[in-house]
């Protein structure tokens, strides 16, 4: 059964391998099938600035073998809306507060796109936030996005208008964390009870010390 695996700086040593296959399916994805040509990498994985020891990540894990990631990363360090995409924000500044995260490389592998994984996932993030005390995350995403998170009842606002990314209409948007958000997406699955699994040392998030600011 497909459980969403925390792996955070505190307990990525028991997580190596998965974190390794992650990284490499972020490249078959987003690379090879989405074609985000500024990503491609000659040791074909996709790894950046905010892949740190900041980034907590959200693996979709099943029977060893992941099948689905995201990531959230603190906005009140460099992240990818400040330090890449300010220009999608026009609408109010660049959202930054300890409460406030960054979500982003959420992806499903493609056998398990038309199941239950991808509403896990979304569940899982809405979760995991609640239990770390995160009020909101920030997302840059394709326009093709929004219906399906109305569909899973997020509350979404546009920070600003859409704009061509790779080839896609993309916008900057701010999520608002909630337990109707969780409770919806759970009841559209046929969801029941909590769906993270978290192995080793634990810290709150939003209280984590920095060890180093993204470049």
């Amino acid at each position: 059964m497909t459980k969403i695996h925390v792996v955070t700086r505190h307990n990525r040593t028991l997580y190596d391998e998965a974190i390794r296959h992650h990284h490499q399916l972020r490249h078959d994805i987003f690379v090879g099938e989405r074609s985000w040509r500024s990503l491609t990498r000659s040791d074909c994985r996709d790894i950046d600035a905010y892949d740190n020891d900041n980034t907590t990540y959200l693996l979709a894990i099943d029977n060893d073998r992941v099948v689905g990631g995201q990531r959230l990363y603190p906005t009140v360090l460099p992240h990818m809306i400040s330090d890449v995409f300010p220009h999608l924000v026009s609408m109010r500044s660049v959202p930054k507060a300890p409460d406030i995260f960054e979500w982003t490389r959420y992806f499903v592998v493609k056998e398990r796109r038309t199941g239950r994984t991808d509403c896990r996932m979304l569940a899982a993030v809405q979760e995991f936030c609640l239990e770390e005390g995160i009020s909101q995350v920030t997302a840059v995403v394709e326009m093709w996005w929004l219906p399906r998170w109305q569909q899973s009842r997020f509350k979404v606002r546009p920070l600003g208008l859409p704009v061509d990314v790779e080839g896609q209409p993309t916008i900057a948007v701010l999520i608002d964390i909630s337990e109707e958000s969780l409770a919806a997406v759970r009841c559209l699955a046929g969801l029941r009870g909590a769906s993270l699994v978290r192995r080793g040392p634990q810290r709150p998030a939003i209280h984590w010390v920095p060890y180093a600011t993204a470049s």
